[in-house]
């Protein structure tokens, strides 16, 4: 598979990758293998952020080349993925909040969003070295689009893709992220795996990339809808469990490796054929190394500090999965609320709802629970991948994730 040359072309491509992936699934998703309820909660219909009416998401994949590293031509394994809180055509702002459990990473717009409440546009997320040109792409569609405001500080987030992505030849452009904004969809379930953002990311040594899961509360509850999306490239592969199974430790092979002999490339890590005794969990894989970014969306009426709490307790989804928050994580974290519509006009006085801080915890809960489901199934959805220098990173085996599940009476 070559390098596209013409951008336009490589959109192209990016768009039949992600029809195809859209057309022929091929992995279950956690709700499928019946572990998405021994996680806790009820999934919404469609099990996906998509599920908060009005939200839509767009994804932009770009996959081209293969072999040895050459900076600029690639091999190329990225994207950009783009997420409209009412949708594309409704300018309207929400109210939102961030937080940050680690903060080894970048997720731009956050002082504004703290300081006013809102989220004032699109929230995007891609690689490390393509936060710039995104965020500047989505202020040259923002400034064309009828009721948007004439300005904007775009929230764009990250996490690092160069083990298998030419990250330093800069292959996101602005045409890319127009894409993702303007194909954006409601009401599907979002294409997970190795795309969008996600694409060339690594999530507890399996290959990760985009995950959504979404809880639905009881009518006594509120009836509301948590739904959340990550882009998972962090965590270490000893450390993963599932509802509680410490799949890590039952699945210690499967590391990442280079699928070369050439010997120059070689010194860079394990190969793929060498022993698998050579390649298991004993510490010489990346100690939690890497990055998650996660959104969560709710229909509940919550106000800005209220977000900030929910925004918090992703970090227990993640603890759940084996994340440890490392020194060396950007573990960034935005949520937002698509009800009190028109909080942010300037006219008149606001007349807003809240939920109580009394009956907030089952928000809680499905934040948690949605935020573990969304990892798994960026793991589950990503096939294996080969990317720059041959680097390979496995895609989670479903039989014997299932066989550890069993083994502990799951």
């Amino acid at each position: 598979m070559r390098v596209f040359s013409i951008s336009l072309a490589l959109v192209a491509f990016s768009l039949a990758t992600e029809t195809l992936a859209q057309t022929t699934p091929t992995r279950p998703r956690a709700r499928d293998l019946g572990i998405a309820t021994q996680i806790g909660g009820t999934p919404g219909a469609l099990d996906a952020i998509t599920d908060v009416p009005g939200v839509e998401v767009g994804q932009t994949t770009l996959i081209s080349g293969s072999g040895a590293l050459v900076v600029g031509q690639g091999p190329v394994r990225t994207g950009v993925t783009v997420i409209h809180p009412r949708g594309k055509d409704n300018p309207d702002s929400v109210m939102g909040a961030w937080f940050t459990l680690n903060g080894n990473g970048e997720m731009t717009g956050t002082t504004w969003l703290q300081e006013s409440g809102f989220l004032e546009g699109p929230i995007a997320i891609t690689n490390t070295h393509s936060v710039g040109v995104v965020r500047d792409a989505i202020l040259q569609w923002q400034v064309k689009r009828p009721g948007l405001q004439p300005w904007g500080l775009p929230v764009v987030a990250e996490t690092y893709d160069g083990r298998l992505n030419d990250i330093n030849g800069f292959h996101v452009k602005p045409e890319h992220v127009l894409s993702a904004l303007e194909g954006a969809k409601a009401a599907v379930v979002p294409v997970e795996g190795n795309v969008g953002g996600g694409t060339g990311m690594v999530c507890h040594g399996f290959k990760g990339g985009i995950g959504t899961a979404s809880r639905k509360l009881d009518a006594r509850d509120g009836g509301y809808t948590v739904g959340v999306l990550v882009q998972c490239n962090c965590c270490a592969r000893r450390e993963l469990r599932v509802a509680g199974v410490p799949v890590g430790q039952e699945i210690p092979d499967l590391l990442p490796c280079l699928a070369t002999t050439d010997a120059s490339i070689r010194a860079a890590g394990p190969r793929c054929d060498a022993a698998p005794a050579t390649r298991t969990s004993q510490g010489n894989e990346d100690d939690g190394q890497g990055s998650i970014i996660v959104v969560v969306a709710t229909d509940a009426p919550l106000l800005p500090h209220q977000l900030k709490r929910v925004a918090t307790r992703v970090s227990l989804g993640i603890g759940r999965m084996g994340g440890k928050g490392e020194n060396s994580s950007g573990d960034i974290f935005v949520a937002f609320s698509t009800a009190n519509a028109h909080a942010a006009s300037d006219t008149g006085v606001a007349h807003l709802t809240m939920i109580p801080n009394g009956r907030i915890n089952p928000l809680f809960y499905a934040t948690a629970q949605a935020t573990e489901e969304a990892m798994l199934n960026a793991m589950l959805q990503a096939e294996t991948m080969t990317g720059a220098n041959y680097a390979r990173v496995y895609a989670l085996p479903v039989d014997r994730l299932t066989a550890a599940m069993k083994k502990y009476g799951r």
